[in-house]
Protein backbone atom coordinates (compact mmCIF):
# COMPACT_ATOMS: atom_id res chain seq x y z
CA UNK A 1 0.00 0.00 0.00
CA UNK A 2 2.69 2.80 0.81
CA UNK A 3 4.68 1.19 -2.52
CA UNK A 4 2.08 2.51 -4.26
CA UNK A 5 1.86 5.98 -2.56
CA UNK A 6 5.08 6.24 -3.22
CA UNK A 7 5.75 5.50 -6.42
CA UNK A 8 2.36 7.48 -7.50
CA UNK A 9 4.47 10.13 -6.22
CA UNK A 10 8.33 9.48 -6.96
CA UNK A 11 7.22 9.02 -10.94
CA UNK A 12 5.43 12.31 -11.69
CA UNK A 13 8.60 14.33 -9.84
CA UNK A 14 11.07 12.43 -11.41
CA UNK A 15 9.14 12.95 -15.13
CA UNK A 16 9.02 16.57 -14.34
CA UNK A 17 12.07 16.92 -13.26
CA UNK A 18 14.50 14.67 -16.34
CA UNK A 19 11.94 16.54 -18.85
CA UNK A 20 9.95 19.52 -17.83
CA UNK A 21 12.42 21.33 -15.91
CA UNK A 22 14.92 21.09 -18.42
CA UNK A 23 12.77 22.44 -20.94
CA UNK A 24 11.45 25.23 -18.73
CA UNK A 25 14.46 26.49 -18.24
CA UNK A 26 16.00 26.68 -21.47
CA UNK A 27 12.94 28.37 -22.87
CA UNK A 28 12.98 30.99 -19.94
CA UNK A 29 16.83 31.99 -20.84
CA UNK A 30 15.96 31.94 -24.53
CA UNK A 31 13.09 34.35 -24.11
CA UNK A 32 14.80 36.91 -21.87
CA UNK A 33 18.06 36.58 -24.25
CA UNK A 34 15.54 37.46 -27.14
CA UNK A 35 13.91 39.94 -24.91
CA UNK A 36 17.57 41.35 -24.08
CA UNK A 37 18.44 41.75 -27.86
CA UNK A 38 16.06 45.11 -28.47
CA UNK A 39 13.40 44.88 -30.92
CA UNK A 40 11.71 41.39 -32.25
CA UNK A 41 11.26 41.89 -35.78
CA UNK A 42 7.63 42.66 -35.51
CA UNK A 43 8.33 45.53 -34.00
CA UNK A 44 11.29 46.64 -35.78
CA UNK A 45 8.82 46.20 -38.65
CA UNK A 46 6.33 48.61 -37.03
CA UNK A 47 8.73 51.24 -35.99
CA UNK A 48 9.92 51.20 -39.53
CA UNK A 49 6.16 51.31 -40.69
CA UNK A 50 5.79 54.80 -37.95
CA UNK A 51 8.70 56.35 -39.53
CA UNK A 52 7.51 56.06 -42.81
CA UNK A 53 4.26 57.33 -41.68
CA UNK A 54 6.09 60.48 -40.32
CA UNK A 55 8.19 61.32 -42.90
CA UNK A 56 4.93 61.17 -44.92
CA UNK A 57 3.41 63.63 -42.75
CA UNK A 58 6.43 66.05 -42.51
CA UNK A 59 6.22 66.04 -46.64
CA UNK A 60 2.89 67.12 -46.42
CA UNK A 61 3.57 69.69 -43.65
CA UNK A 62 6.08 71.12 -45.68
CA UNK A 63 3.70 71.17 -48.66
CA UNK A 64 0.69 72.99 -46.73
CA UNK A 65 3.18 75.43 -45.44
CA UNK A 66 4.37 76.59 -48.97
CA UNK A 67 1.14 76.77 -49.96
CA UNK A 68 0.26 78.94 -46.97
CA UNK A 69 3.35 80.86 -47.86
CA UNK A 70 2.02 81.31 -51.94
CA UNK A 71 -1.54 82.13 -50.85
CA UNK A 72 -0.94 83.69 -46.85
CA UNK A 73 2.33 85.43 -47.24
CA UNK A 74 2.70 86.72 -42.97
CA UNK A 75 0.96 83.61 -41.94
CA UNK A 76 3.75 82.79 -39.62
CA UNK A 77 4.01 86.19 -38.26
CA UNK A 78 0.37 86.20 -37.58
CA UNK A 79 0.44 82.64 -35.99
CA UNK A 80 3.75 83.39 -33.90
CA UNK A 81 1.72 87.15 -32.57
CA UNK A 82 -1.19 85.02 -31.32
CA UNK A 83 1.05 82.79 -29.13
Amino acid sequence: MMDGILVAIFVPVVVFLVFVAPLWIIFHYRSRAQTADGLTRGERAELSAMIEVANEMAARIETLEAILDVESPGWKESERRTR
